[in-house]
């Protein structure tokens, strides 16, 4: 037994309609088959160990996948999960990895094979920290690495300027593989928003150590950087769930 949960139930029946909905709905999709991607998956998991699972198995799947971003709407995050999805769902202005085609299809689902059949195993799959080349993780690498790479213009990153720990783990697929996956010909800046939650604590900022490291990081990939304190219109939205709070308090006396 492996110490994650199992393949989510009724996982092809959701991915597939996952597939049909976004065709349906974004008509710049032009029309895919939604059964040729549930293949991809297969052909990554099946008859392998799932702690043996790579990148490179995922290719395929993402490559069926695969869309044009438009420039100047890229937005990557780290340690902000919550709020970013509110917010491009709020705004419509930047899209996430899991607004797009490929990362909505598998947003928040978990699945793994069977070394010995062609199955999914709903009983268990390793952890994210258990093996380092489990599903999960190669999956989102791939579709991570995809969405860097089709980034263009100005690449926006949400990070949490409250958490412990500093705005970007080493080990963070930000620093990973988007960072270094990103095409320096076509991505023109990288801008942070530093996010602040509302009542504190402010620990990271953009003149802070955590940040002017993450800074020569990206630097040193050839990529102009910027950065943003407590990005005003997120801001917003963070104050209209909790406009009683001091930092909603715009008009001062």
């Amino acid at each position: 037994m492996w110490k994650g949960q199992g393949t989510t139930k009724n996982l092809k029946d959701i991915v597939l309609g996952r597939c049909y909905n976004y065709i349906t709905m974004n008509p710049n999709i032009w029309l895919r088959n939604c059964d040729a991607i549930w293949e991809r998956l297969t052909d990554a998991v099946y008859k392998k160990n799932p702690c043996n699972i790579t990148e490179e198995d995922f290719k395929p799947l993402a490559a069926l996948a695969s869309q044009t971003i438009p420039c100047n709407k890229s937005l990557l995050w780290s340690k902000t999960n919550s709020l970013v999805h509110r917010y491009t769902k709020a705004s419509q202005d930047f899209l996430t990895l899991e607004d797009t085609f490929l990362g909505s299809m598998f947003d928040g689902l978990m699945f793994c094979g069977k070394s010995y059949s062609s199955e999914m195993n709903y009983d268990s799959c390793p952890a994210w920290d258990e093996c380092d080349h489990n599903a999960i993780s190669a999956f989102w690498k791939t579709a991570s690495a995809t969405f860097a790479k089709a980034s263009c213009g100005v690449v926006n990153v949400m990070l949490n300027g409250s958490a412990d720990g500093g705005v970007a783990r080493k080990e963070s697929i930000l620093r990973t593989v988007e960072v270094p996956s990103m095409n320096v010909n076509a991505v023109s800046e990288v801008r942070l928003w530093i996010m602040d939650n509302l009542e504190g604590p402010d620990k990271n900022s953009c003149n802070t150590e955590s940040v002017l490291e993450l800074k020569a990081y990206i630097e040193q990939h050839n990529l102009a950087f910027s950065c943003v304190d407590n990005y005003k219109p997120v801001q917003l939205l963070q104050c209209i769930e909790t406009p009683d709070l001091p930092a909603c308090n715009i008009c001062k006396p």
